[in-house]
This record gives C-alpha cells, sequence and structure tokens, in this order.
C-alpha cells in the first residue's frame, strides 16, 4: 500500500477501495440515472413495450459523467492488473476512462476480429500472458462477457474480473460466477433506482416491465 491510499497496480499506482463499497455514490448514481432514464413509448428487444427507457449512451457520452464513472470504475480494480479489455461497443468509452484515471493501458475487444488489418480480437496491445479486467457498461445475462472472455482466455491472457457501471441484476453475476469471473458493478440498477431524485419516477418505475439498456 502506497500513501495516500494507493495500491500498485505492478507498474501504476491505482486508487482503490474496498469491494464491495460500503457507501454507494448517491450524488453520482442520482446523475446518471436522470440523464439515462426516457420516458415515452419504446420497443423493447424482448418485442414488448414499455413506456419507460434506460439509454445508456446518454451517460457514456457525457465528458463530465463519463469521467466520474472511470474514477469509480477504477477504484474496484483488483491488484496486478496489466491492461483494461473494453467490450465493443459501450464498454470502450468505460474502459477509456477508466484507463486515464488508472494510467492503466486500454484494450478494444472487438465481438469477431476483422479479416483484414491486424486481424486482430483485441486492438490496443498484446493479450498472452497478461492479466486483464473486462470492462462493459451494463451487464444483463453476461452473456457477450462470457464469449468474449473465453476467446481472450484462448488467447492467453489471464481474466478472473468484470467490472462493470451498472448490474440490471437480471442473473448476470452468477452466470459470470460459474465461468471463474467475478463481477463487480460500480451500481445495481437497484440502487440506480433508488437514487433517483423524484419519487414519482419511482414508483413508476416499479410499476413498469424492466426496461432494456440500448444494445
Amino acid at each position: 500500500m502506497l500513501p495516500g491510499g494507493l495500491r500498485r497496480h505492478d507498474r501504476v499506482a491505482v486508487r482503490t477501495r474496498p469491494y464491495p463499497p460500503a457507501v454507494t455514490n448517491n450524488d453520482l448514481a442520482a446523475r446518471v440515472y436522470r440523464t439515462a432514464h426516457l420516458t415515452g413509448t419504446f420497443l423493447l428487444r424482448s418485442g414488448a413495450t414499455s413506456d419507460e427507457y434506460f439509454d445508456k449512451y446518454l451517460f457514456e457520452s457525457d465528458p463530465a459523467l463519463l469521467a466520474e464513472i472511470g474514477a469509480e470504475v477504477a477504484a474496484l480494480l483488483p491488484a496486478g492488473v496489466d491492461g483494461l479489455a473494453g467490450l465493443e461497443l459501450g464498454g470502450v468509452p468505460v474502459a477509456v476512462a477508466a484507463s486515464q484515471a488508472s494510467g492503466l493501458p486500454a484494450l478494444f475487444v472487438r465481438k469477431q476480429a476483422k479479416p483484414y488489418g491486424t486481424a486482430r480480437l483485441a486492438e490496443g496491445g498484446e493479450v498472452a500472458g497478461r492479466r486483464l479486467v473486462v470492462i462493459e457498461d451494463v451487464v444483463t445475462s453476461g452473456g457477450q462477457i462470457l464469449a468474449s472472455t473465453a476467446e481472450l482466455r484462448a488467447l492467453g491472457a489471464e481474466v478472473d474480473t468484470v467490472v462493470c457501471v451498472i448490474d440490471r441484476e437480471s442473473g448476470g453475476a452468477g452466470n459470470l460466477a460459474a465461468a471463474g469471473l467475478d463481477l463487480r458493478p460500480v451500481f445495481t440498477m437497484s440502487q440506480l433506482v433508488a437514487a433517483a431524485p423524484d419519487p414519482a419516477a419511482r414508483a413508476a418505475r416499479r410499476r413498469c416491465p424492466r426496461p432494456a439498456a440500448a444494445a
């Protein structure tokens, strides 16, 4: 442990906190919810309709929010990390923000390697022999994380931790745990809803179907 609550991540000193955190950043949670929670009529991926929608790209495109989120993600990183593997698409800006906050390099993991150029699955650096933390924006079932992790491991990476901004509490944590992955969310969806600045919004959230995050 270094002065000021810093812990050494190999060659990089990163400010960390115990996990799970004892206190939720309710101010940030409220601002994320207020920014990304939409009302109207929305067709969900399941084919159902909802009068609310949580658009994750709205908080990811807000520079002030993204910088704060990056610091929160960096604080959840375990020791001994070599790099941050941001998953296409939404995990990439979060990984960049966490990279800026932590000083750790970011890699960008495609859903499928392109047949041209470097033809790499992970852009931005080597994977083999490195301990990587997968970075994602929103976790639902964790299916894409499982697929990407399997590919990273096949390329020689060590992956045992996933840090996300929001866990939608839809079974993802259990699915990831079965594959040897520890999920560390900045917020659960329940925490975001509890921090919603408008009590009426919280009541409406309880009455509506669970909103889908943007694909």
